[in-house]
């Protein structure tokens, strides 16, 4: 009978062990999809203002470098 038990007990560890790898391994996939989600919002978002980003710096550069004192004309 306390065979019985320990091999019944031995089986019920095994099994909560590999399923509680198979949620970790499903977590990783899950923080990978959100990583990749997260890295296609940022090139969007740097492709879609880019251009605005640098006619706002250039701006800034010539206002900073200016040697007229004046700054840029808006």
């Amino acid at each position: 009978m306390r065979a019985a038990a320990f091999l019944s007990t031995l089986v019920a560890l095994a099994s909560d062990r590999i399923e509680a790898r198979s949620e970790r391994g499903a977590t990783a996939v899950e923080y990978g999809l959100l990583v990749g989600l997260i890295a296609v919002v940022i090139i969007v978002a740097v492709a879609l203002l880019g251009t605005q980003l640098e006619a706002l710096f250039g701006k800034l550069t010539t206002a900073l470098t200016d040697p007229s004192g004046k700054g840029a004309a808006s």
